[in-house]
């Protein structure tokens, strides 16, 4: 099986930064797109930024300028750099991969357990 960890979350004041990492594991055989999406309480969950497998990227127009989103296909590691964080970014934030695992090769999406980011004033 193929497992999505996340680390990275936590508490910032506003105007900091936080660096997200989600690192897949298991019989890979290729990652396609990854992105990163995130939830406050009672609202729907949103996308943050996405990335394809040769770096191209789609930002949420709430993040544009702040965050960056990257990733290390040698480690299948992607990351979420976070600047000048604000408060309305408080929210879960949960890493999403569509992944072919050996022996297949049609990609499923997974999704990581999520981390907290919580921006105060």
């Amino acid at each position: 099986q193929v497992q999505l960890v996340e680390s990275g979350g936590g508490l910032v004041q506003a105007g900091g930064s936080l660096r997200l990492s989600c690192a897949a594991s298991g019989s890979i055989r290729s990652i396609n797109d990854m992105g990163w999406y995130r939830q406050a309480p009672g609202k729907q969950r949103e996308l943050v930024a996405v990335i394809g497998r040769g770096g191209g990227t789609v930002y949420a127009d709430s993040v544009k300028g702040r965050f960056t989103i990257s990733r290390d296909n040698a480690k299948n590691t992607m990351y979420l750099q976070m600047n000048s964080l604000k408060p309305e970014d408080t929210a879960v934030y949960y890493c999403n991969a569509n992944i072919i695992v050996l022996p297949d090769y049609r990609a499923k999406g997974y999704w990581g357990q999520g981390t907290q980011v919580t921006v105060s004033s």
